[in-house]
């Protein structure tokens, strides 16, 4: 475990150290906050003088009730919880999407899909190739902004190895490959994921900034958090036409909405059966963002996000003027 601390020096100067890297013999948040502890005392360093904390997103760091922020605050209650803002957000939304097993299995697919069409220099020259002709196709019809890309761009690549395959392996690899990108499960999963992350991304990438705006940050995630929101509320409609227009122009069949929707999980758990619409819109669609919210929720408190707010106040540009701001108000 790599220990950093970040301290004020005598002279008022913001210092960040790597003090200290020990073994652990696992990584529960009872033993690493018994090694935190024992690191400090090695340095002659009080807990209680702890006024902050941060960590990844794991559940045995962030946890509400037993991660290691929740056992820190227990011993010093000043030492505030905030996520770090470096790691990778968007894995972890990605993670907590794939809870809901339709989406993981479509990232299974996908994978498949990417490692069948690029395993070989042929295969991904080929795939470049229909990429630019696919490209130059949509810029002369002004068809960029349509939808249209990767999914078909693939296809006559995927068709050409399922049929042309020097070995079965390949044939075989190619053919499961085809029929996962031409269903509707993969087509339907593949905008909702786009749709989302186009939400995201811009929070994603003003997190990873070395320096950051600590009050735009805040913004951005509310801001997020909303348009997910307005997404969940009201876009379903819109999300299904995209979905189905993508599937008509590209001969993808669209089921029946309206009829009784079963799989063999559903059914071996004896569960009532629902409309086709109802799972993809229910089980699907309203899951998967419930996810991503309460994912950035327990990223960012209403207590974290309140703290690092009032935090700003501190800087000591224009004579601490957002700190007299903030008295006034």
């Amino acid at each position: 475990m790599a220990f950093v601390v970040r301290f004020v020096d005598k002279h008022g100067f913001v210092k960040e150290r790597l003090i200290d890297v020990v073994h652990v013999k696992d990584i529960t948040s009872a033993t690493l906050k018994q090694e935190i502890c024992s690191v400090l005392s090695h340095h002659n360093l009080n807990i209680q003088n702890v006024r902050g904390q941060g960590y990844d997103g794991t559940s045995n760091m962030r946890g509400e009730w037993k991660g290691l922020q929740a056992l820190i605050i227990q011993e010093c209650p000043y030492a505030y919880y905030v996520h770090c803002f470096a790691h990778q957000l968007q894995l972890a939304l990605v993670a907590a999407a794939k809870e809901v097993v339709d989406v993981h299995a479509f990232f299974q697919s996908l994978s498949n899909i990417i490692n069948v069409v690029c395993s070989s220099c042929k295969r991904n020259d080929e795939l470049r190739s229909a990429y630019a002709t696919e490209i130059s196709h949509l810029v002369a019809t002004n068809q960029i902004e349509t939808g249209r890309g990767v999914n078909q761009i693939e296809q006559p690549v995927l068709e050409d190895l399922a049929t042309n395959g020097s070995t079965y392996s390949q044939r075989g690899d190619a053919t499961y490959a085809l029929k996962s990108l031409l269903s509707f499960d993969f087509v339907f999963i593949l905008h909702m994921m786009k749709e989302i992350m186009g939400i995201t991304d811009k929070l994603c990438q003003a997190l990873q900034q070395k320096s950051q705006d600590i009050l735009n940050a805040m913004h951005l995630v509310s801001s997020t958090k909303s348009l997910i929101q307005q997404l969940r509320d009201s876009s379903w409609g819109a999300l299904l036409e995209k979905v189905s227009s993508f599937c008509n122009d590209h001969t993808i069949q669209i089921p029946d909405m309206g009829a009784s929707f079963s799989d063999i999980i559903r059914s071996r758990r004896k569960k009532d059966i629902v409309t086709v619409e109802h799972h993809y819109r229910v089980d699907i669609f309203t899951s998967v963002i419930d996810f991503q919210l309460k994912e950035l929720n327990s990223r960012f408190s209403e207590q974290a996000t309140e703290f690092l707010i009032l935090s700003t106040s501190l800087d000591p540009k224009d004579a601490f003027k957002l700190f007299s701001l903030r008295l006034q108000l």
